[in-house]
């Protein structure tokens, strides 16, 4: 491992080469190009749908195509921008074309090229200090969302919990959490669909709500769900869905109530029978329909739950990561983990499973956020007679 020298040098040339071609290595420029030309491609076919809608782009003349996309990038700038950037567009082609018509010696030809040049070099620079302060701001919500994770490490009596987060982006729609009551401790996960800061805005909600809920009611897993799903469902114009899994674990008890409303299967360990098997229940995702629909579906089980037993719950995108030949990282290399480790503490398996997929996916940025949670059973402490 590198270390980096962090005390003060003298800043000169070499500095700044160095700080320029930071991260340009084949591998990241050509996934950056790729990026960049794939948001172009997408900006490109929505601005021609949007001016011609239902005709295939093919047919529609290739200067209207052009004068679409224009539009739609200049759309993203403020009127000032929008004049500067045209006078500045003007400016080069009036440059050539006084070329061209022999009028190279009029007075204001040589100042065309630069004044436009720097027209745009303005706009540049201006668009990418906001940027950077949009990015601050991302930070900062960042670092407010993971302030509202519980810990990564837990001990509940007989319960450890380690639990792992990594947002795709800045800001993330994952949810995971432990809230303790006088009666026992509910586990909840949850994914919200989308990225991004909308996805994360609605995810704090949720959490806030969840608490509410279990504060106030004490529910069962799938009172909790039905609760959620009356909030998801109240704003008709809401197009958004959340699928979750909710585990209540009673004090001084061998087993856990659960609910799964649409949400990726977890999986139990078992020492007595050292074998793995999944918590495959019935269940709607929270949004996709009326609550008295998912009162009929939605189904709550009691599993047990002995010392030496471990439960996983994890979102989407651990299962969907890819490495660099796109494959995915899928369910069984996720059980034979479990089904090797799941007799350790929840820190250790949470570690073989974060060490498992970061080799696997290497280099590759993860398309979705990445959370899983994991809670062990320790045994009772013995008791000197």
């Amino acid at each position: 491992m590198a270390l980096k020298n962090e005390t003060k040098s003298s800043y000169n040339t070499k500095s700044f080469y160095e700080e320029y071609v930071t991260g340009m290595n084949s591998r990241q420029l050509g996934r950056e190009f790729q990026s960049d030309s794939e948001r172009l491609k997408q900006l490109y076919f929505d601005a021609v749908k949007e001016v011609n809608p239902g005709t295939p782009a093919e047919q529609i003349p290739i200067y209207q195509r052009t004068l679409s996309l224009l539009s739609a990038l200049t759309k993203r700038l403020n009127p000032v921008r929008r004049l500067v950037f045209g006078i500045s567009l003007v400016g080069f082609f009036a440059h050539y074309f006084f070329q061209i018509i022999g009028l190279s010696g009029f007075i204001i030809h040589p100042l065309l090229l630069p004044v436009s040049f720097a027209g745009m070099l303005i706009i540049l620079l201006i668009e990418l200090l906001e940027k950077s302060d949009v990015q601050k701001e991302l930070d900062f919500a960042r670092d407010i969302q993971l302030s509202l994770l519980p810990p990564s490490s837990m001990k509940i009596n007989q319960l450890e919990v380690h639990s792992f987060a990594a947002t795709a982006l800045e800001v993330g729609g994952d949810y995971v959490d432990v809230i303790r009551t006088e009666k026992g401790t509910y586990i909840v996960i949850a994914d919200v669909s989308g990225k991004g800061m909308s996805a994360a805005l609605y995810m704090v909600r949720m959490q806030a709500l969840v608490h509410l809920l279990i504060k106030k009611l004490e529910p069962s897993p799938k009172e909790l769900f039905l609760e959620l799903n009356n909030y998801v469902k109240s704003n008709k114009q809401d197009k958004t869905f959340v699928t979750a899994c909710a585990a209540f674990f009673p004090d001084g008890e061998d087993y856990f109530c659960f609910s799964r409303a649409g949400h990726n299967i977890p999986i139990v360990y078992n020492q007595l029978k050292d074998a793995t098997f999944k918590l495959n229940t019935d269940g709607f995702a929270l949004g996709m329909t009326t609550t008295k629909i998912l009162q009929k579906n939605l189904e709550e089980k009691k599993f047990k739950f002995e010392p030496g037993d471990s439960l996983l719950l994890y979102t989407d995108g651990l299962i969907e990561a890819r490495n660099s030949q796109n494959e995915e990282y899928g369910e069984e290399r996720l059980d034979g983990i479990l089904s090797i480790y799941g007799s350790l503490h929840a820190k250790s398996i949470t570690q073989k499973i974060q060490s498992s997929i970061e080799l696997f996916i290497g280099d590759e940025n993860p398309a979705d956020d990445i959370t899983f949670t994991t809670i062990h059973k320790t045994s009772p402490p013995k008791q000197l007679s």
